[in-house]
C-alpha cells in the first residue's frame, strides 16, 4: 500500500494518525476527516489521555501536576492525583471522541474531546479540577470559583505557576 503526502500545508498530524491506525496497535477508530479519534481512553493526568498509543492533551485546560499539592480546610492533599481520578471517572468505560487541533510542545495531540456528547475539558473546569488555559473555558472557571468547586474549595497554585517553580 502506498501513501502520498499531500502538500496542503497541513502538519504531519494526519499522516501520523493514519500510520498509527494502519499499524493496528493504535486502539482507536480514525474518522474520515483524518483529524478525529475515538476509542476507550486511559488517563495519564488531569488533562492528558491516551487512546491506544496516541497521547492527547485536552485543549484549553490545565490541571494540577501529579506531584502538586493543594490545601483544603488547612490540610494538604494530592490535588494532581485527585484531578486525575476525576478524569478517570469521566471516561471510564465510555467511548471518547476527540477532534485534533494540532500538537503541543511535547508532541502530544491537542484536541477537544467528548464523552456522550459532553465536552470533557468543560466538565473538568466546571467541576473545579482544572483551570481554563488560554481563556477557552473562562465561563466554566467562573462558575466553579463562585461555587467553591474542586480546587476552588481551598487554596491552590495555578498549574502553570507551580510548574514554573517546581519543574
Amino acid at each position: 500500500m502506498r501513501f502520498r503526502r499531500r502538500r496542503s500545508g497541513s502538519s504531519g498530524l494526519t499522516s501520523l494518525i493514519v500510520a498509527l491506525a494502519l499499524a493496528g496497535g493504535a486502539g482507536f477508530v480514525l474518522k474520515p476527516s483524518g483529524r478525529s479519534l475515538e476509542g476507550r481512553a486511559q488517563v495519564t493526568d488531569g488533562d492528558t489521555i491516551r487512546i491506544g498509543e496516541t497521547r492527547i492533551r485536552l485543549k484549553g485546560i490545565d490541571a494540577p501536576e501529579m506531584e502538586q499539592r493543594c490545601s483544603r480546610a488547612g490540610r494538604s492533599y494530592a490535588c494532581g492525583e485527585t484531578s486525575r481520578r476525576v478524569l478517570i471517572d469521566l471516561v471510564a468505560g465510555e467511548t471518547v471522541r476527540c477532534r485534533a487541533t494540532g500538537r503541543d510542545r511535547y508532541q502530544r495531540i491537542l484536541a477537544r474531546c467528548t464523552v456522550n456528547g459532553r465536552d470533557i475539558g468543560a466538565r473538568m473546569v466546571e467541576d473545579g479540577w482544572a483551570v481554563s488555559y488560554g481563556r477557552d473555558y473562562d465561563p466554566e472557571e467562573s462558575r466553579a470559583r463562585s461555587r467553591s468547586a474542586g480546587l476552588w474549595e481551598g487554596d491552590f497554585e495555578r498549574p502553570q505557576d507551580w510548574r514554573r517553580e517546581n519543574m
